[in-house]
């Protein structure tokens, strides 16, 4: 009977046994799962850090090639701008010239008249300078002939009362 005593012996440690083995495969299964969860848990983690990174850049990228398409815009806008600009200042220089242009006819002209007018005012200052030495002339002539006659008559008296 000793044969006996130890199954039934046995198998009452077997239970604790199996219940041992139970209990640490259920705490191996935890433990498992509990790396298993933290693993996802961290992989998860970079993940989505990775991702964080990964937006970061690509929000950045997007930001630069944004801008780049921007300033393009921007600079085809200022080249029309300054298209527009150029055309109108060649417009008001070509106005400003032909302002130039007729200012500088019109002081030729005026130059003219001027020159014309000061020719002109010459000949009649001549002109009046000859009448007035004529005039002179004329006025020089009747004073000599006044006083030739005065002498004749102060000369004729004079002999009257010598004579007399």
């Amino acid at each position: 009977m000793p044969g006996k005593r130890r199954p039934q012996a046995a198998a009452p440690m077997a239970a604790e046994d199996r219940l041992l083995l139970l209990q640490s495969q259920a705490l191996a299964e935890e433990e498992a799962a509990k790396t298993k969860r933290e693993l996802l848990t961290r992989f998860l983690k970079d993940k989505l850090a990775k991702e964080k990174r990964s937006s970061t850049l690509n929000l950045h990228k997007l930001s630069t090639q944004w801008r780049a398409v921007l300033r393009e815009a921007k600079a085809k806008e200022l080249r029309q701008d300054i298209e527009i600009l150029s055309q109108t200042f060649a417009r008001v220089m070509d106005c400003k010239d032909s302002v130039i242009q007729s200012l500088a006819t019109d002081l030729e002209e005026a130059e003219e008249q001027h020159a014309q007018a000061l020719r002109s005012h010459l000949h009649n200052v001549d002109r009046l300078l000859q009448l007035q030495r004529c005039r002179l002339t004329c006025l020089e002539e009747g004073y000599d002939a006044q006083l030739e006659a005065l002498k004749t008559e102060f000369e004729a008296e004079r002999y009257k009362e010598g004579e007399g």
